[in-house]
Order: structure tokens, then C-alpha cells, then sequence
């Protein structure tokens, strides 16, 4: 028997990346999955290469509507939710001096109240189904600590660990059990376009800033997105039913706690 055999999960942001390895995860363990994204054609692309179990629903975090509509499509498809990831993320840095409005807006409107109003629509099925489930917030290592050009980011990062001990505590008389995954620094799509960023305000040649990064973790390389699906997984399954308001850090050691 598969760890997730029969149950359904959504997972935002996983067209590609993280979110795509955790779907391509869940899959091989016995799970219909939703691949929630804004990018709708990326999306039925990512689920027709993953499989029949696999399928696009489109997903704007930022939009209420959005939200509920997708839920409603899932629970009518496979008559509820079990496992929620709240993957999908904005990434951006700069100088204190040099931040905006725009950019820390999007942000927390993404990685903070996307994540808080998703699971506030999952954990609203879950209570009317009495089934219980697993919701995962995708955290980070910057919400463990400040960096010199990613307050913002940092800052919502900080923020999804602190709603997923909240969010925990509440939810857990209805046996929907709330963790977190705080990955480090994971080689993929995304990183080019933060090594761009680290390359203007640090005056770096392109891809230096990525290749020192993977030095710098203990195990001495970045992560790849499979690297964290193990831990996905765990907290999916009910090999995790005693482990309530944790974020675990999934970063070849860079964070200790």
C-alpha cells in the first residue's frame, strides 16, 4: 500500500519547481493531485506529463473568487480536499532604501495572505467533510533570520512559520494537523532569476552568487526540488499524526534547531 493511497490533494504554485516535484511525489504515492497555478497552460502541461492522477486547476492566491472556485472544482472532482501544499511564493530583494510599495504588496500578497486564505478555504472543507487533513506551508530559511537585501521576503517568510504554530492550534481539535517545510537554497528556474537580482545589487558577475550560495551549505551543494519531497511526503501521510505546528528546516544544514 501506498503512503497517500486514495487522497486528494491541492498543491498552489506547482507547475513547476518545487510545487511540480511534490505533485510528481504524491502521485507515486497513490494521490490525486491539483496542480493549482495562475499559469493555466503551464499548469495542464505540468499534469498531462505527470499523468492521469495529475490534473491543472487554475489558481490566482491573490483572488478570493479564485480561491473558493478552485476548492469547489476539487471537492466536486474528488469529493474533498485532504492535503494542502501552499507552495506558490514571489521573490524579490533590495536595498532598504531602494524598497517599494509595489514589491513588498506583492509579496505579502502572495506568500502571506495567499497561503493564510488558502488554508482558511481548505480547512473550511475539511471541517465540513469531518475527515481531518494535512495542510503544508511552504517557509523558508529567510524566515529564520534577516538578510541585508531581503527584508520583504524575509519578513513573509517569518510570517508563514508564525501563521502555521496559529493556524496549528487552532485547527487541531478538527484533526487537520498544520506543518511547515523551510527549505535552504534550491537550485532550479527560480534561482536565475535571483542570482540576477544578487548580481545588480552586489555588483556580481551572473551566477557567481548561485555558485557560492551551494558552496556555502554544509552538505556543499543547493538543493534540488526532489530534495525536499521526502519531508512532503511525511507530512502528507499519516506517518506524521503526531507532529503539530512544526517547520522543519530542509537545507543540507544551514539552519540549526
Amino acid at each position: 500500500m501506498k503512503r497517500l493511497d486514495g487522497k486528494s490533494a491541492l498543491i498552489t504554485g506547482a507547475a513547476r519547481g518545487i510545487g511540480r516535484a511534490f505533485a510528481e511525489a504524491y502521485v507515486r504515492e497513490g494521490a490525486a493531485v491539483a496542480i493549482g497555478d495562475i499559469n493555466i497552460e503551464r499548469a495542464r502541461e505540468t499534469a498531462a506529463a505527470i499523468g492521469p492522477s495529475a490534473y491543472a486547476v487554475d489558481l490566482d492566491v491573490t483572488d478570493q473568487a479564485s480561491i473558493d472556485k478552485a476548492v469547489a472544482e476539487i471537492e466536486s472532482r474528488t469529493g474533498g480536499i485532504d492535503i494542502l501544499v501552499n507552495n506558490a511564493a514571489l521573490f524579490d530583494l533590495a536595498p532598504v532604501a531602494e524598497i517599494t510599495r509595489e514589491s513588498y504588496d506583492k509579496l505579502f500578497a502572495v506568500n502571506v495572505a495567499g497561503t493564510l486564505f488558502t488554508l482558511q478555504a481548505v480547512a473550511k472543507s475539511m471541517i465540513a467533510r469531518r475527515r481531518g487533513g494535512k495542510i503544508i506551508n511552504m517557509a523558508s530559511q529567510a524566515g529564520r533570520r534577516g538578510e541585508p537585501l531581503v527584508a520583504v521576503y524575509c519578513a513573509t517568510k517569518a510570517a508563514v512559520i508564525s501563521l502555521t504554530q496559529s493556524a496549528a492550534l487552532n485547527l487541531i481539535p478538527h484533526g487537520i494537523y498544520v506543518n511547515a517545510i523551510a527549505p535552504g537554497v534550491v537550485d532550479g528556474e527560480h534561482w536565475d532569476g535571483v542570482d540576477a537580482l544578487f548580481a545588480k545589487y552586489e555588483n556580481r558577475p551572473l551566477g557567481e552568487k548561485k555558485r557560492l550560495v551551494g558552496e556555502e551549505v554544509p552538505l556543499g551543494r543547493m538543493a534540488t526540488a526532489e530534495d525536499l519531497t521526502g519531508m512532503a511526503v511525511f507530512l502528507a501521510s499519516s506517518e506524521s499524526d503526531y507532529v503539530v505546528a512544526q517547520t522543519y528546516n530542509v537545507d543540507g544544514g544551514n539552519w540549526m534547531s
